[in-house]
């Protein structure tokens, strides 16, 4: 099912802005203590839905075990101010091979080789997939009335 969309984007522009943006997803989620918690990942979006990693014993993971539901925003933070907010369900699973750590850090950071890269990736069998499935997605764009 496709996720919803209000906002002055079409589903096009908006599968664009985040296949092809490279600011790091907001991910909001609520602690055990009830307190929301914001957590700044790199993602891919394919298939309509966002994939991220941390570590297994991450207290985002930690978090996602114990409730799914979860927000999130994609947007600069500089003027002029636009991008994509949204609801979703968190699933867990295995980043099998580090595949989605690796084309994170191609993505990111242009390749395996900086140190970063190097340390996350002797990292990698301690990786956990997670995979947003958007249920909502809210555009804006004040680009043109910030000229």
């Amino acid at each position: 099912m496709k996720a919803e969309i209000k906002g002055p984007w079409s589903r096009a522009e908006t599968d664009r802005f985040l296949r092809d943006s490279t600011i790091p997803l907001r991910l909001a989620c609520v602690g055990a203590d009830g307190f929301p918690r914001v957590v700044s990942v790199w993602y891919l979006y394919r298939d309509e839905c966002f994939h991220c990693v941390s570590q297994r014993t991450s207290q985002l993971v930690a978090i996602l075990q114990k409730s799914d539901r979860v927000g999130f925003e994609v947007a600069p933070n500089e003027p002029p101010y636009h991008g994509v907010r949204g609801q979703g369900i968190a699933d867990l699973g295995p980043d099998r091979d580090g595949e989605t750590l690796t084309r994170l850090l191609h993505r990111y950071l242009g390749g395996t080789e900086s140190r970063l890269g190097q340390w996350l990736l002797s990292r990698a069998d301690d990786e956990v997939l997670i995979t947003i499935r958007p249920q909502r997605l809210f555009t804006w764009d004040y680009r043109e009335r910030m000229q």
